[in-house]
């Protein structure tokens, strides 16, 4: 499968499409969910092209992936719910493909918080 560059977030990453920032550096953006599913529903996707975590592991630079990861931890901090920042905790989440419940072909970890999260798999 290529990327999809008219993907939703692409967009987002263009600007055409407009979301409620939460933070941004040279390697992620970071935004609250639409449709959030927890009091706290954080998205933070990588700028480059990548469609999911497999996909990303194989192309990204060190550089790349060392980013991602920092921008989780400082989107945590931000919102508040990072432990080392005296929050209760998080989960994060990406999905990978038909069976992982992906459905939007471009890398993206979900952040949840700010209150029970509950089982992980039902």
């Amino acid at each position: 499968m290529s990327y999809d560059n008219n993907n939703i977030f692409a967009k987002i990453l263009r600007g055409e499409i407009p979301c409620k920032k939460i933070y941004e550096d040279e390697f992620v953006l970071s935004f609250f969910d639409i449709n959030p599913q927890k009091k706290i529903h954080a998205l933070v996707i990588p700028k480059g092209k990548y469609i999911d975590l497999d996909d990303f592991n194989n192309k990204a630079s060190k550089e790349e992936i060392i980013g991602l990861m920092k921008g989780i931890t400082t989107v945590a901090k931000k919102l508040g719910i990072s432990i080392n920042n005296k929050g209760d905790g998080y989960r994060t989440l990406t999905n990978i493909g038909n069976h992982g419940g992906q459905e939007v072909p471009h890398l993206h970890f979900h952040i949840f918080g700010g209150e029970k999260v509950g089982r992980m798999v039902q």
